[in-house]
C-alpha cells in the first residue's frame, strides 16, 4: 500500500494582486503549449512564450522572485486543503478565496484523488501511441553500475522529450509522431543535431510551423554539445534549464526536469491551466489574467510536490526522485487533451470527485439546497468574474435546474455523489452488476450533459480576434539557364529564415484588379533588377492564379507571375534582396521554402510542364 506522508505545500510565489478584467491585458499564454489548444497550424503565426520570452523579461516581473500575494498566501499556505460545501451557481458562486485550495491536497481524500488519476494515465498512456513515452530511467547513480552508460542514456532521453515538447507547441499529436519519427531517424542523438547542416534542419521542420523553432534548436543543441559542464546532457533542473538552454521556458523546463529526471517540477501548457481551473472551480480568463495564470501555476506546483511525496511501500521514503512527477504532469495534460477538452466528457472523467466545477453543477442538478453567502467581504473571492445568476436566461444553468426538477420528483432517490474511479475502473474484473433501468439510463445521461455544458463555461472563452487578411504579388523569376530567383526571409518573425520567390505586399488590395496586379509586378520586378536593365529584359510571361494560405493570425492570398528574363548576362541576386541572403537556384525542389510557398511553386512547375 502507498505510504501517505505528511504534506507541507511552500507559499505560491506569484504577482501581486490586481483587479481581474476580461480585457485585462494580454500576455503570451503558451505555455509552450501543445499543447494548449492542440490544433496544428500549417505555418508560423506568432512566437510562443518561449519564443518571446527573453523580449519579455524586461517588460514584466519574475513571476518566481516577486512576492506572494494575499490570495497566494492563503490559498497555498502550510496545510491541507478541506472539503467545503459547494458555491451554488444560482447565486452567483458566491464563495471564499479558499474555496479554490485544491482538493488533490485534501487530508481526507487527497491522496485517494491523485492515485486515481495516475492509476487512469497508466490505463491509457499508451493508447495514442507517442513514441517520445518510454519507460523512466533512474538518474541515481548508486542504482547504476556503468555511470557512462548512465549518462548516454539520460542524454539520448533528455534529447527526445525535449523535441517531442517543442514539436508539440500549437500541432496536434498525431502530426508530431511522424515528424518526430523521421527527425530521430535522421539525428538520433543530440550530437547528431549539433553537426547538422542548417538547411536541412529546416527542411525536417518543414510544415510544422515556427521555423523559428528549428533553427533555436539547432543552435541550442550545439551550444549544449559544446559547453564544458553539459557536453550533450541537458541540465536537470528548471532554473538552469532555463539560463543555459535557449528556447526553453518554464513549461519545457519543467517538461524535462520532470518527465527524464524525476524531479517534482511543474508542467503546465493551455491543456493543464484549463483541467486545474475547473478543479480549482476558478472562473476567469486562463490567457489574459496574469493573477489567474500564476496561481494555477502555484497549484500546480504544490500538486506535484505532493505527489511527488507519495511514495509506495517498495520505495525509499528519503528518495528525492521517482517518475510519479512525470506520470502527473503527463496525465493532466492528457486528460486535458482527451477528456476535459473545451467540450468536457465529464462522465469519462476519472477524478470528477475533487472537481469543485463538477461538484457544482452535480448539486445544482439533484438538490434545492443553497450555498450559504458570504458574511465578511474581506473573505471573498477576487480571483473570479462575477458568474451570470439569471438562469432563465442561461441555457446551462436552465438545462441543470430542469434535471434537479426531475430528480426532485422522485423522493425516494438517494442523493448521488461524485464517483471517484479506482484502477478496478479500467479492468475486466468482477462480476456483473444488474444493468441499470432505460430510464435511469437516459436520465442520467441528461444530467452528464448538462454537467459538460455548464463545465464548458470554465473557464471564461476568450473572442478570437479577427484574422488580418494580406495579398501579396508573388514572382518567379527565371534566368536564361532555367533557374529560378529566391530570396531568403528574415531570421525573426513569419517564416524565419525560409526560402521564398521574390514578393511584394499589395497595399491597397481590395482595389486592386488583376491589370493593376500586373503592372505592380512588372514595376517591382524591375526594381529588383535596377542597374543591370541594360543587360537583361524581364518579360512577364502571365499571372498563373492565386495561392490562398490560412496562418493562425493571418489569411494571406498570394498571386503568383512568371517572368523570364531576355539575354544571357548574369544578374547579381544579392543586388535584388535589399541586404538579405539572395541566390539562383536550379532545385527549387530541394530548397526550404514554406508550405504556401511550394504550392506557388506547384503553380509554376504545373506550367512549364503543360499542366
Amino acid at each position: 500500500m502507498p505510504v501517505k506522508r505528511s504534506v507541507k505545500v511552500p507559499p505560491a510565489r506569484v504577482a501581486s494582486s490586481r483587479s481581474t478584467k476580461r480585457a485585462a491585458k494580454s500576455i503570451t499564454n503558451r505555455p509552450d503549449s501543445v499543447h494548449p489548444s492542440d490544433e496544428s497550424f500549417g505555418e508560423d503565426s506568432e512566437p510562443t512564450e518561449d519564443e518571446v520570452r527573453g523580449a519579455k523579461r524586461r517588460k514584466r516581473s519574475n513571476t518566481r522572485t516577486s512576492k506572494p500575494s494575499g490570495v497566494s498566501i492563503s490559498i497555498f499556505q502550510n496545510g491541507s486543503a478541506t472539503i467545503q460545501e459547494s458555491c451554488s451557481p444560482s447565486n452567483g458562486r458566491q464563495h471564499s478565496v479558499l474555496y479554490h485550495k485544491p482538493l488533490f491536497l485534501c487530508e481526507s481524500r487527497g491522496l485517494e484523488h491523485r492515485q486515481s488519476l495516475l492509476a487512469w494515465f497508466d490505463s491509457v498512456s499508451t493508447t495514442r501511441s507517442m513514441p517520445w513515452r518510454k519507460a523512466w530511467i533512474n538518474p541515481s547513480p548508486s542504482l547504476q553500475p556503468d555511470p557512462a552508460s548512465l549518462r548516454k542514456q539520460l542524454e539520448r532521453r533528455a534529447y527526445e522529450v525535449w523535441i517531442s515538447e517543442i514539436m508539440l507547441q500549437q500541432t496536434r499529436v498525431a502530426v508530431v509522431i511522424d515528424y518526430w519519427n523521421r527527425w530521430m531517424g535522421k539525428w538520433p542523438t543530440i550530437q547528431d543535431l549539433a553537426a547538422a547542416d542548417p538547411e536541412d534542419v529546416l527542411a525536417a521542420w518543414r510544415g510544422l510551423g515556427y521555423y523559428s523553432r528549428a533553427t533555436r534548436i539547432h543552435e541550442a543543441s550545439k551550444l549544449v554539445v559544446q559547453d564544458a559542464a553539459m557536453q550533450g546532457l541537458l541540465p536537470s533542473v528548471t532554473t538552469d534549464l532555463e539560463a543555459k538552454v535557449p528556447g526553453v521556458g518554464r513549461y519545457t523546463a519543467g517538461a524535462i526536469s520532470a518527465i527524464v529526471f524525476g524531479r517534482a517540477a511543474p508542467m503546465v501548457d493551455g491543456n493543464v491551466l484549463r483541467v486545474l481551473s475547473r478543479q480549482l472551480g476558478i472562473y476567469g480568463n486562463i490567457k489574459t489574467d496574469k493573477k489567474i495564470i500564476d496561481t494555477i501555476w502555484a497549484a500546480a506546483d504544490a500538486l506535484v510536490k505532493a505527489t511527488a511525496l507519495d511514495c509506495d511501500d517498495h520505495e525509499d521514503v528519503n528518495t528525492e526522485v521517482s517518475d510519479r512527477p512525470g506520470r502527473w504532469g503527463q496525465a493532466l495534460m492528457e486528460l486535458g487533451s482527451t477528456i476535459c477538452t473545451p467540450k468536457p466528457n465529464c462522465s469519462q472523467c476519472p477524478i470528477t470527485a475533487s472537481c469543485r466545477v463538477y461538484s457544482e453543477a452535480r448539486k445544482m442538478s439533484q438538490t434545492n439546497k443553497e450555498a450559504s453567502g458570504i458574511t465578511d467581504i474581506e473573505d471573498a473571492c477576487n480571483l473570479c468574474e462575477p458568474f451570470e445568476e439569471d438562469i432563465e436566461h442561461d441555457t446551462e444553468l436552465k438545462a441543470l435546474q430542469e434535471t434537479k426538477m426531475n430528480t426532485n420528483s422522485q423522493p425516494d432517490k438517494k442523493e448521488a455523489k461524485p464517483r471517484q474511479r479506482t484502477l478496478t475502473d479500467f479492468s475486466f474484473t468482477g462480476k456483473p452488476t444488474k444493468a441499470p433501468s432505460s430510464k435511469n439510463v437516459k436520465k442520467e445521461a441528461e444530467v452528464q450533459e448538462a454537467i459538460s455544458n455548464y463545465a464548458r463555461r470554465f473557464p471564461i472563452k476568450t473572442a478570437k480576434k479577427p484574422v488580418r487578411a494580406e495579398e501579396t504579388i508573388v514572382c518567379a523569376i527565371q534566368r536564361h539557364d532555367g533557374s529560378y530567383l529566391i530570396h531568403r526571409r528574415p531570421e525573426k518573425g513569419l517564416l524565419a529564415g525560409l526560402w521564398e520567390f521574390p514578393s511584394k505586399i499589395i497595399t491597397d488590395a481590395e482595389e486592386c484588379s488583376g491589370k493593376q496586379r500586373t503592372e505592380l509586378a512588372k514595376s517591382y520586378v524591375a526594381s529588383l533588377i535596377g542597374a543591370d536593365a541594360t543587360r537583361v529584359k524581364p518579360k512577364h510571361v502571365r499571372e498563373l492564379g492565386s495561392v490562398p494560405w490560412l496562418f493562425s493570425h493571418l489569411k494571406l492570398t498570394m498571386h503568383v507571375h512568371v517572368f523570364q528574363l531576355m539575354g544571357e548576362c548574369d544578374m547579381d541576386a544579392e543586388k535584388t534582396s535589399g541586404g538579405q541572403p539572395a541566390r539562383w537556384t536550379d532545385d527549387v525542389e530541394g530548397e526550404s521554402m514554406g508550405t504556401g510557398m511550394r504550392k506557388c511553386w506547384g503553380l509554376v512547375r504545373g506550367a512549364d510542364h503543360g499542366e
